[in-house]
């Protein structure tokens, strides 16, 4: 336990000395969630990462979340706790494969989501997360062709929130394809009262059950806000339910569980690839940071620039 607390004091002492803020996704370890200076969903951070006066970032998430605080932030250090948290979305799109699709549909226009490196975002019109892609794709003239990239699930919802016709790259999230909607049927059975609530990079089988669907911090406000149960089964990523425990003690939140009984399916191996040495190490030693050519990272700004504006 005394090691525990010592690793806290060091990592506040580090901060502090480094003039540094701890960025946390929402799906990171309980632990690092508490110690973050803010914590949030891809849209969220984002924001907080233009908006910091720090001149570190330490950004407790994936790489390519790394990569946008560093586009927007060129003059700051920006350090990934760990350099192989990646992203089996951002993998399943690579820059020359999405370059060539791009080239064979020159009449649309490229709305990339921002699980994608930033080789992708660089050659896209404009970004989107889970929390503004209806606006996004809303905002897009209605004769115009779109594709979207890289996850299929998150694409073919928004066709149908929409009613736009949209070509999908078929990319999936490693955590939200395996939920399995026989898991699903049985907690309902269990706890015919519980609202099912789901992030839009499910499969749409497990959709069609949801009660309410959206990105992590609508999730979160949903669950914590509504006053239609008091029983939740929750299809994300196992992190965001300390934040709902927190927000709602009174409340019980189930996590939907994968297909393989044998493993935490619905934990995401990339997120919880940052532990709290890693965190100490980096803010340390101030490795290992995110490095980018100039030239991508201003043709990658231009298309998040245009969904902040949104």
């Amino acid at each position: 336990m005394e090691t525990h607390i010592d690793i806290f004091d060091e990592i506040d002492a580090l901060r502090a000395e480094r003039n540094a803020i701890i960025l946390a996704h929402y799906y990171q370890d309980p632990d690092i969630q508490d110690l973050a200076d803010f914590i949030g969903d891809s849209l969220q951070l984002a924001k907080a990462a233009r908006d910091t006066d720090a001149d570190v970032i330490v950004f407790c998430g994936v790489h390519f979340m790394a990569e946008t605080a560093k586009i927007l932030n060129p003059s700051r250090t920006v350090v990934l706790p760990d350099m192989a948290a990646g992203c089996s979305l951002a993998d399943a799109a690579p820059g020359p494969d999405i370059a060539a699709w791009k080239a064979a549909h020159p009449d649309h226009v490229l709305v990339s989501y921002v699980n994608c490196s930033a080789d992708v975002k660089a050659q896209s019109d404009i970004i989107c997360t889970s929390s503004n892609a209806t606006r996004v794709i809303d905002s897009i003239p209605e004769d115009q062709g779109i594709l979207f990239c890289p996850d299929r699930n998150l694409g073919a919802w928004l066709e149908k929130q929409s009613g736009r016709d949209m070509v999908l790259w078929q990319g999936t999230c490693i955590v939200h394809e395996t939920f399995s909607e026989k898991r699903l049927i049985q907690l309902k059975v269990r706890h015919p009262d519980a609202k099912v609530i789901c992030h839009p990079e499910c499969e749409p089988n497990l959709l069609a059950h949801a009660d309410h669907i959206g990105s992590t911090s609508s999730l979160l406000t949903y669950a914590t806000t509504t006053d239609d149960a008091d029983t939740f089964i929750v299809g994300t990523e196992v992190g965001i339910i300390h934040q709902m425990e927190k927000a709602s003690p009174d409340r019980t939140f189930i996590p939907l569980p994968g297909m393989d009984e044998s493993c935490a399916c619905n934990e995401c191996p990339h997120m919880k690839r940052n532990t709290l040495e890693k965190i100490r190490d980096c803010l340390r030693d101030l490795t290992p940071q995110i490095e980018m050519d100039e030239t991508m990272r201003l043709r990658a700004l231009r298309p998040i620039e245009r969904m902040m504006e949104l």
